[in-house]
């Protein structure tokens, strides 16, 4: 199973340079069965731009999480406490491998009307 998921462009430059080899979520797809991460780099790119090979998930609190992650973060530890603030639980899915599309793809190519606030999932 395949999941869109909306990440801002310097992030979408960060995972496709390989210094990011975490995204961190807030809430997380319900679904066990997704394998593959489909990236559509919000505004001003508005565009899907490649997918990434889901590692794993890691669920903990923020600080943990943290912990866990900090060396597959382009992330510093003050934005990943301001992005968690309030939060009891956080998410972070590492990244096995990422590969970029050689010509960005529009949502409509997938039948998607409007970018998702966070994630949706994909028909195959």
């Amino acid at each position: 199973m395949k999941v869109l998921l909306s990440i801002k462009p310097e992030y979408v430059a960060e995972i496709a340079d390989g210094s990011k080899r975490v995204e961190y979520r807030k809430s997380l797809f319900k679904r066990s069965d997704v394998s593959i991460v489909v990236v559509y780099a919000t505004k001003p790119c508005g565009k899907i731009v490649g997918e990434f090979e889901i590692a794993t998930i890691i669920q903990d609190r923020p600080d943990k999480l943290w912990q866990k992650t900090k060396d597959l973060s382009a992330d510093t530890k003050e934005s990943c406490d301001t992005y968690f603030q309030g939060r009891e639980t956080g998410y972070g899915i590492l990244i096995k491998k990422y590969v970029s599309y050689h010509e960005p793809r529009e949502l409509t190519d997938y039948g998607i009307k409007t970018a998702p606030q966070s994630f949706c999932y994909l028909k195959e």
